[in-house]
């Protein structure tokens, strides 16, 4: 139980970063305050807790059973700013209503969509595989040199720590920490965890380290059900929305198939199926609680075949961790001390 709930910690520090980034992003171009930013961190933690439960443990016709973390995905951002505007968060409210009626068309044509995939040949996989840890590299890149540009009392000011040596210098340290462990045996399994701890120590000792969030934090609260207002449902929104569930759902059955190709079980149309439909599923109820739409992360895929780690539970136990982190500000917040560039220099890997 120990080291399952330990390998589940090290599914959740790589994807973390990501999860989190998006409900920033999205609650900054809505106008949010810090409080309803970390509303939405929460919320997103905890949606993506059910979900990759949901997927990794699986009820009838739903969960591909497979190793896989669900989480907030990055294809819906620039289609969400778009929704927002200038509605600040009365965009919100679009937004929820469009991932809500998306979601549900995402559901319906999840048995056409998972029967297609056997007229993919393995270089089509792997191609759409290969482009989307490709893809991941500028994100894990941001992280690393920040935002050229930041918020100051509402006006953009240039970043003075954009791209500085200090920054650049600790992730190619956090770099170099787990491509080291990852080649010593007794370690491997542990590399991107024990390579995370590492950085953020010395990160600590060169005082990059901000320990605000977590005094500010409460120990428990509980996920309000549509905190931002009641849905609102806008048919422009909800087809540019529709769109984006499509890429998403490309997105999952290559990171469903790429995992049973690293644990060497069969991925037939039934098994896609289920594990759209938990993905779809997700995404429909993600707003209720304050949520955006759940995609497979391919980043963890990526860790199930650096570390071996190839169960299901080991997932499900990280999938349990996000569900605490959500409903405790505090332990989220204890997450999120990891600086940008520790989690960028295990993010390339």
């Amino acid at each position: 139980l120990g080291r399952t709930f330990g390998y589940g910690v090290q599914h959740i520090l790589a994807m973390f970063g990501g999860v989190i980034a998006v409900p920033l992003i999205v609650g900054g171009a809505a106008g949010l305050d810090t409080a309803d930013r970390a509303l939405l961190v929460a919320c997103g933690l905890f949606i993506s807790g059910l979900a990759t439960i949901l997927q990794t443990i699986g009820i009838p016709f739903f969960g591909s059973q497979l190793p896989l973390v669900q989480g907030t995905s990055f294809a819906a951002v620039s289609t969400m700013l778009a929704i927002i505007g200038d509605r600040g968060q009365e965009g919100m409210q679009h937004v929820f209503g469009a991932i809500i009626a998306a979601g549900i068309l995402g559901l319906i044509i999840t048995p056409f969509f998972s029967r297609v995939v056997r007229f993919f040949p393995a270089v089509v996989t792997g191609s759409i595989i290969t482009v989307i840890g490709l893809s991941l590299m500028p994100v894990a890149a941001g992280w690393i040199t920040g935002q050229p540009n930041i918020m100051v009392d509402g006006v953009a000011q240039p970043n003075p720590n954009f791209a500085s040596l200090g920054n650049i210098g600790l992730a190619l340290f956090t770099l170099a920490v787990v491509l080291v462990l990852s080649k010593i045996a007794v370690l491997s399994r542990l590399a991107v965890l024990l390579g995370l701890a590492i950085g953020t120590l010395t990160a600590m000792v060169l005082g990059k380290v901000d320990f605000t969030p977590l005094s500010e934090a409460s120990l428990v609260a509980l996920p309000q059900p549509f905190a931002f207002g009641m849905p609102l449902f806008e048919m422009g929104a909800i087809i540019s929305m529709f769109i984006v569930i499509l890429v998403i759902m490309v997105e999952t059955t290559a990171d469903i198939l790429a995992v049973g190709e690293v644990v060497g079980t069969k991925v037939d149309a039934r098994r896609v199926g289920n594990g759209l439909r938990a993905d779809m599923i997700s995404t429909a109820i993600a707003p209720v609680f304050n949520g955006f739409p759940a995609s497979a992360f391919a980043q963890n895929v990526g860790l199930v075949a650096l570390t071996g780690i190839k169960s299901r539970f080991a997932v499900a136990a990280g999938g349990v961790i996000l569900l605490i982190l959500g409903l405790s500000p505090m332990a989220a917040a204890a997450f999120a001390l990891i600086p940008q560039p520790v989690l960028g220099g295990a993010g390339i890997v």
